[in-house]
């Protein structure tokens, strides 16, 4: 068996249950963020590079499912079997608002614009919540045929995709009618998606497969067959030349885009991996595990004129280059 190169992650220790959510912010001038969502029903809050804690979201009372952060990072969201979605000030820890539910509550999402916020979950219901106006009942739109396990934005906030835990197949809402337009078929239930950072793919895992689509055309792109059923997959956000998944073998594992030849494999998880996320810079990514702990390793997909203080300095200077 060919020996596979050995990575050393950073391992985060503060879970005392699965990981079972990641969430990587974009790159604000305070650098970026990792938040991630546990059965130990306390959210918690990294520096996205380090994986340095800086705070824990206490207030819900069963297991957190999702969870997300704004594109600025000053607010995080999540989703909890108490049959609620918490929204957090991500600076102080403070509780904002709660929106209960009827059921479990499987997956959140903040939209581009920051002022809505995506829920569903047990109940096949998908709403959309005014973040302005917290108090106003949701938006509800077509209902799902299956209890909702993932949602996620798309074409600026003009289409929601989601997948249901109990059947497969990714369904497209248009935002503006409220109603399913598309379904992208697949065997086994979708237990992962994710948009590309450059809007053109749409990740997708089921079963053993790691799917890619075209996210304006919808067609299927790529599908590669994984050595094991895997939960979790993540494009490579930079280059898009890479992607990574992980799932119940414990590994995670790197392939090549073009072919889906495996490209590295690491362990270091004592459970089945349950997600895995690139960093928005794609210089590490982010494993979260049945054994409680999140790993981040590194890539070096940046190349040596560029690292993460780069970015930021980058981001610094248009922002203040913007307020002037």
């Amino acid at each position: 068996m060919d020996k596979k190169k050995v990575i050393a992650p950073l391992v985060c220790h503060g879970h005392s249950r699965p990981v079972v959510d990641l969430f990587y912010s974009p790159i604000t001038p305070d650098g970026f963020f990792l938040v991630s969502a546990s059965k130990d029903s306390t959210p918690m809050l990294r520096n996205g590079e380090t994986g340095d804690w800086v705070g824990t979201f206490q207030g819900h009372k069963g297991a957190v499912w999702s969870c997300c952060l704004d594109k600025h990072a000053l607010r995080a969201a999540s989703a909890s079997a108490d049959f609620s979605v918490k929204l957090w000030d991500a600076l102080s820890g403070d509780v904002l608002h709660s929106f209960e539910h009827k059921h479990i509550v499987r997956a959140c999402a903040f939209s581009e614009d920051t002022d809505r916020l995506l829920t569903g979950g047990m109940e096949k219901v998908v709403r959309i919540f005014d973040l302005n106006r917290p108090d106003v009942g949701p938006t509800e739109i077509e209902k799902s045929p299956g209890s909702v396990r993932t949602l996620t934005w798309l074409h600026t906030d003009q289409t929601i995709l989601g997948s249901c835990t109990d059947m497969g197949g990714v369904r497209l809402w248009d935002v503006r009618t409220g109603t399913i337009v598309r379904t992208l078929e697949t065997k086994s239930s979708v237990t992962s998606a994710e948009v590309s950072q450059d809007g053109r793919y749409i990740t997708t895992a089921d079963g053993s497969t790691v799917k890619f689509w075209d996210a304006n055309h919808f067609g299927l792109v790529k599908s590669y067959e994984m050595p094991c059923v895997v939960e979790s997959a993540s494009l490579e956000p930079k280059f898009g030349n890479k992607f990574i998944a992980g799932g119940e073998d414990m590994w995670i594992r790197v392939f090549d885009f073009d072919t889906g030849a495996e490209v590295g494999c690491n362990k270091g998880h004592h459970g089945p991996v349950h997600c895995v996320r690139f960093s928005p810079g794609g210089e590490s990514y982010a494993s979260g595990s049945e054994d409680g702990t999140i790993r981040i390793w590194r890539t070096g997909s940046l190349g040596p004129s560029q690292n993460v203080m780069d970015v930021v300095k980058e981001v610094k200077h248009y922002v203040a280059e913007t307020v002037r």
